[in-house]
Order: structure tokens, then sequence, then C-alpha cells
């Protein structure tokens, strides 16, 4: 009888290492792989998940520095902005294209009068100053490197971008319904006796 209890003991023991030992080596294989990314790769080890965030945050403030307050207000109601043709203007004078500009995704042209697309024009601006995750820049930056290159050098623009028909990216019923809301924020804005640049009925 003596004896029954340490073997009852050293069974139950061996059971319990059995129970915990995936998860022991689980955690050391972790841990080791953390280790081994670190001593590779020193900028891993001052990694911080919040980074994005503030990159964010940095991105947006410096667009809201660069582009007019109903560009701003547009961007934060809408999440894309609008840019008018610079190069051509229709028969009234009105600009004669304009370009939805989406974060990370093609700019879109489309005729302001009938609302018809255009075409998609792929472009992309690496952040080469990550020494580690995405070499996408953070929405807001994006968004900002697009429209500083339209509204500087248009034609250089368009004619490097890939061109590719509408719909290769985003589907052209989502540019329809944003540029539907588009139309109906500059309208509610002009209600409210705001003043709204560019020719508003051919948003």
């Amino acid at each position: 009888m003596s004896l029954a209890l340490p073997t009852g003991v050293i069974i139950i023991l061996v059971l319990l290492w059995e129970l915990i030992r995936p998860a022991l080596k689980g955690a050391m294989a972790h841990q080791r792989l953390i280790w081994s990314l670190r001593q590779r790769s020193p900028a891993l080890a001052g990694y911080d998940p919040g980074r994005e965030r503030r990159a964010e945050r940095r991105a947006r403030a410096l667009l809201r520095s660069c582009i007019d307050e109903h560009d701003w207000a547009m961007y934060q109601d809408l999440g894309f902005l609008r840019v008018w043709d610079g190069l051509s203007t229709g028969p009234d004078g009105a600009p004669a294209y304009a370009y939805l500009i989406y974060p990370h995704k093609p700019i879109v042209a489309y005729l302001p009068e009938s609302r018809e697309l255009l075409s998609e024009y792929c472009v992309a601006f690496p952040d080469h100053s990550k020494p580690y995750g995405s070499s996408r820049l953070p929405h807001s930056d994006d968004v900002l490197a697009k429209w500083m290159a339209l509204t500087a050098d248009e034609r250089r623009l368009i004619g490097e971008a890939n061109m590719h028909l509408p719909g290769r990216q985003i589907e052209p019923e989502r540019v329809k319904r944003d540029l539907a809301r588009l139309a109906r924020w500059e309208q509610q804005r002009l209600g409210r006796g705001e003043r709204v640049p560019g020719n508003v009925r051919a948003a």
C-alpha cells in the first residue's frame, strides 16, 4: 500500500507532462524564432505595432495641410479625392475630364458631364524608408502622392501610368455609386451656403 501512492503520483506526473509538453515545445519554438529574427534584423527588436497608426495620423495631417478645405472634407467624408483635368476643357469651358483618387487603388478617369468611366491608371508610390513590413505608403500619403503628381504634371503621370479599361481593379458600380455620393455631398454643401469649387453639376 505504501508503494501504491508514489506510483500513482508518478503516473499522474507523467500524464501531465505529456499533456503540457506540446504547448511548451510550441512556446519555445516561437521564442527561438523571435530571437533568430532579431539577430538577423536588429530593426525588428524595436518593432512597434502602433507605428502604422501613427504614420497614418501624420500622413493625414500632411494631406490636410496641402489640399483645400473642400477637398479635405471630401476625403474625410467620402474616402477619396476628385481632381479636375488641367489639360483640356469642354465646349462650355469646364474641365473635359476628372479623376477620382482612392488610397492604394488606380486613379479613375471619367467624363464629368455624363459620369462615363474612361480608364484606370495604375501608379504606385512605395515607401522605401521602412526597414520592415509593407512597402506601401500610409493611405493618406498614397492619396497625397497621386494628388501632387496629377496637379503638378498630369501629362507625365498619365503618360507613365499603366492604363486599363474601367473595372480592371475597381468595380465600375462602386465608382458610379461614389460619383453619385459626391454629387449629393456637394449639393448638400451648396444648400448650406458653402462654397463648392469646380463644376458641381458635372460632379
